[in-house]
């Protein structure tokens, strides 16, 4: 029988798409079992023996959007219905899922099971009609091969539903279970009293991060000013997206009206934080990163250990250049925050980030992306910053990107089927003449980045939507602006060639 489950959401970190055309309950249903089946043979080689479906365990949470709960219901039947079990985290941010599976919770909730996984409703950052289902397994996100892998046995459960009549099979168990205060017990515990003295303002963009980070902050005895704290799925005030910085207005002008340090902003799941300054101005994700690093390497420079920090490759080359000049080892990698942890676990590595605002501890934490645990760090920094200057500002933290002028993410849109082909035409046709500059190398761990003496210029694709990210670095204004013309205009031209062939 020929299959026809619409599997074009699968895509490199998640599963992602338009409700419901292209996500719906249907799709959910099949990938939860599929899900499964995946993770039963996953277990079954590593512990050497046979794994029984009902011995197994999976936490399931969503996001605030006004489908997730029809599409938590279905990845739970799903699940389910294999003889696998579940605990169902209700409304939760997606760090709460991947906590899941290091939280200690009462073996009577569990029936003396070990969360095997988690599966996690939500379409991060994107816009209210996009739904999507994030996976870990074994204390870790799925690389882009298990997802490949995965849709492979979604294709199956869904043909095998048609097409044979299934052996009875005992429904495992669900349970609803309060990952949230036994998550905001944990951080507390880790931090006691840091933020005494502290003020901040915490946009929660109705999204997730209401419901767990103005009480956690303010347990550790910040003065807590919050924003748009209330879930609710249609977005009203703003889009959940921090590193678009025309969703931070409502927050700088907060910051600066109520004298806080600083401003934290969440994105729709809360694992990507933005941040703003004292004086209201945004700080970039490599900025930030900047700042958790330097606070890393001189706590552990003391004991003679030099941190892996992994970034990603729209980054500042200030960024790389001055974790290694304080003595870090600065590595950079693929964008993707499934690409990120992987390349984490292969370098050992204590910290890493993206400019999306994705952050990564491993440094005292569990090696996830957690912005509700990056705003703990950053409380932390700023207040041991000010018992040495009571004027401190994160901004100090940050001189060095004063030295160069780096451009805003410029969104190129292109239809996924021609991204491939329009970046393998421009490979052929970057030049030194093209920018008028000397060209010192070509990164393509990721897309093209294009390395001058003084700066580079970036183009690379998405993972999660039909277009092309660049970003742009100069020592001058005028020569960040002459990379990006250069750039733009070239990969336009490419990208109307290659739809006007395609008509």
């Amino acid at each position: 029988m020929q299959n026809t489950l619409n599997t074009k959401a699968f895509g490199k970190n998640d599963i992602r798409g338009i409700f419901p055309t292209e996500v719906n309950s249907e799709l959910f249903f099949n990938a939860a079992k599929g899900y499964v089946n995946w993770a039963q043979e996953k277990l079954s080689k590593i512990e050497g023996q046979r794994k029984s479906y009902d011995e197994m365990l999976f936490c399931v949470c969503m996001d605030a959007r006004l489908h997730s709960k029809e599409l938590k219901d279905a990845v739970i039947q799903g699940i389910t219905s294999t003889g696998a079990n579940v605990l169902d985290l209700g409304l939760a941010p997606t760090p709460m899922g991947y906590f899941s599976e290091f939280a200690k919770i009462d073996k009577e909730i569990t029936e003396g099971k070990v969360p095997n996984g988690a599966l996690i409703i939500t379409a991060s950052h994107n816009p209210s009609e996009y739904n999507g289902l994030k996976m870990t397994f074994n204390r870790a996100s799925l690389s882009e091969s298990d997802i490949k892998e995965v849709k492979e046995y979604t294709i199956k459960a869904y043909e095998d539903s048609k097409n044979y009549t299934y052996r009875t099979v005992k429904e495992g168990f669900k349970k609803e279970y309060d990952i949230i205060s036994n998550y905001q017990d944990k951080i507390s515990d880790m931090f006691d009293k840091i933020g005494e003295n502290i003020k901040i303002v915490v946009d929660s963009a109705n999204a997730t991060g209401g419901i767990v980070a103005p009480k956690l902050y303010r347990d550790l005895g910040c003065e807590v000013i919050e924003l748009f704290s209330e879930p609710d799925g249609n977005f009203p005030n703003h889009h959940p997206n921090p590193s678009d910085e025309k969703t931070l207005d409502a927050i700088k002008k907060a910051v600066v009206e109520n004298n806080a340090d600083f401003g934290i902003a969440f994105d729709g799941d809360s694992d990507r934080i933005g941040v703003v300054s004292s004086q209201g101005k945004a700080i970039s994700g490599d900025k930030l990163l900047l700042i958790y690093a330097l606070d890393l390497i001189n706590e552990l420079k003391a004991r003679g250990e030099v941190p892996t920090i992994v970034s990603e490759v729209k980054c500042s080359q200030v960024l790389y250049d001055t974790i290694n000049a304080n003595g870090g080892r600065a590595i950079m990698y693929k964008t993707g925050h499934g690409y990120i942890k992987s390349k984490m676990k292969e370098e050992n590595a204590l910290l890493a980030g993206e400019m999306s605002g994705h952050v990564f501890f491993k440094d005292r934490y569990f090696g996830y992306d957690d912005a509700i645990y990056a705003g703990c760090r950053l409380i932390e920094i700023v207040a041991k910053n000010k018992k040495q200057n009571k004027d401190f500002d994160l901004t100090q933290l940050i001189e060095p990107f004063e030295r160069v002028h780096l451009s805003q993410e410029v969104r190129l849109k292109c239809p996924n089927e021609f991204k491939k082909a329009v970046l393998e035409e421009l490979e052929g046709k970057i030049c030194d003449e093209l920018f008028n500059s000397k060209i010192k190398e070509i990164v393509t761990i990721d897309g093209l980045r294009i390395i001058f003496e003084d700066g580079f210029a970036l183009i690379r694709q998405s993972n999660t939507e039909p277009v092309f990210t660049l970003r742009f670095e100069a020592k001058t204004k005028q020569q960040c602006e002459n990379y990006q013309n250069a750039l733009c205009t070239l990969a336009q031209e490419l990208t109307d060639k290659h739809s006007k062939a395609k008509v």
